[in-house]
């Protein structure tokens, strides 16, 4: 049960949001003067609708977004009424259809700010101080996870295997949380430290000494004997070192609040990272179509391939079912940024499509004033179908090959 509410609150929320986007196209067309003729939630079929002046509002029997009709989006229009030409979105300034056009994007953007701000003082966001990379990694304090075994030749793979050695911090009796302050009578102090000097051990018998709960002590351990690559070169070529059966625990919190002030400079900060991360997910979408493809045909899915709608219902669905509401308001932050981000790229028929036409049409037109010809006018929309249907085409097949990997080889964020 809780699985299927959090799958339609998830799939609901998108619905909301995609509504509110075209809320905000038309408000702003109409606080501009151009005439809005219909808004309606959903598509196909109209379930119920009402009139209010000259605008016709309903819900449609797809809930799969929403549109707004602003009369005269492009000179091309052929259903523009005489008495209405004024009125045609093309008319007005670009500045205008500017903010028009990107208001869609901006109520995601909003959204978003609203929800991340909320999530700063109620739930938390990401801890700013966690270490990142792996020189921060390493200067961490050695407080170690005890491993079941150790991995005998590729240290991030998950799980352990036949033919690997049993863990020797386990078999030594050294626990969760316990810290790591010597290895054979070298002091250390860090996780890279720690990691190190195992490693220059020679495998065999060793003592390694830690503090637990504030009280030290002092353990024999029998070093296991693995394969591993240098230090900050995983490709670089394997020789045999010691390995202990430790992971890394890091000791900060994961999450943070913060009051309402301070909340807006965490949510300025976590935007930031999520505008970075969403740049480098968008480069990597082209290079995640085979592996889409492979998920399909029947390989495990990458965690790192992009998502659907239904796949984000399906997490937001695991999540509930598993007690992480939590994630249920970072999957409706994330995506509403997404959307917002996607939406403006200066492709048609997106938004960000329109707003780049404009600004041609307009600096186009400043070099000809500059050059002494006349005006060359308004782009033929109609010449640049081609490329139109051609993005259509392929956002249509992409969303099929994401929603089939979504339907036939989900991701996952909890075992089953």
């Amino acid at each position: 049960m809780l699985y299927v509410l959090g799958t339609a609150i998830i799939a609901l929320g998108i619905l909301i949001s995609v509504s509110l986007h075209e809320a905000g196209h038309m408000l702003t067309a109409k606080r501009f003067g151009m005439k809005v003729t219909r808004y309606f939630v959903g598509f196909g079929p109209t379930v119920w609708s009402f009139r209010r002046g000259e605008t016709e509002y309903g819900l449609k029997a797809i809930p799969l977004g929403g549109f707004c009709k602003i009369v005269g989006m492009t000179p091309q229009d052929d259903d523009v009424d005489p008495a209405d030409e004024p009125r045609a979105m093309w008319r007005f300034p670009v500045w205008k259809r500017t903010i028009v056009m990107a208001s869609g994007s901006i109520t995601h953007f909003a959204l978003a700010l609203i929800a991340a701000w909320f999530a700063a003082m109620f739930v938390g966001l990401p801890n700013p101080d966690l270490p990142t990379t792996e020189a921060e990694i390493r200067q961490e304090p050695a407080v170690i996870a005890v491993t079941d075994c150790v991995y005998a030749q590729q240290p991030t793979r998950a799980g352990c295997q036949p033919g690997d050695p049993a863990s020797p911090a386990r078999a030594a009796n050294l626990r969760d949380g316990d810290r790591i302050t010597a290895v054979n009578g070298t002091p250390v102090a860090t996780w890279g430290e720690m990691t190190q000097t195992v490693r220059n051990t020679p495998p065999g018998k060793a003592k390694i000494d830690y503090v637990r709960d504030g009280t030290p002590g002092r353990v024999d351990v029998e070093l296991a004997a693995v394969q591993r690559a240098p230090v900050g070169d995983p490709n670089g070529p394997k020789s045999t070192v010691s390995a202990l059966g430790v992971e890394l625990t890091i000791q900060k919190p994961a999450t943070v609040t913060y009051g309402p002030v301070d909340a807006i400079g965490a949510t300025a900060r976590y935007t930031g990272d999520m505008a970075v991360g969403t740049y480098h997910a968008m480069k990597r979408i082209p290079e995640k179509v085979p592996a889409l493809w492979a998920a399909i045909t029947g390989a495990e899915r990458d965690v790192d391939t992009p998502i659907s709608v239904v796949g984000a219902s399906r997490l937001g669905g695991e999540a509930l079912e598993n007690g992480v509401w939590q994630i249920l308001v970072f999957l409706f932050i994330s995506l509403n940024f997404f959307v917002g981000v996607f939406n403006l790229l200066p492709l048609l028929p997106l938004d960000g499509g329109h707003i780049a036409i404009a600004w041609f049409e307009r600096a186009r037109s400043w070099v000809f004033a500059r050059l002494g010809k006349p005006d060359p006018g308004r782009v033929d929309y109609f010449k640049l179908m081609p490329l139109t249907y051609a993005v259509i085409l392929i956002g249509g097949v992409f969303t099929l090959l994401t929603v089939t990997a979504d339907v036939v080889n989900p991701i996952t964020l909890f075992s089953r």
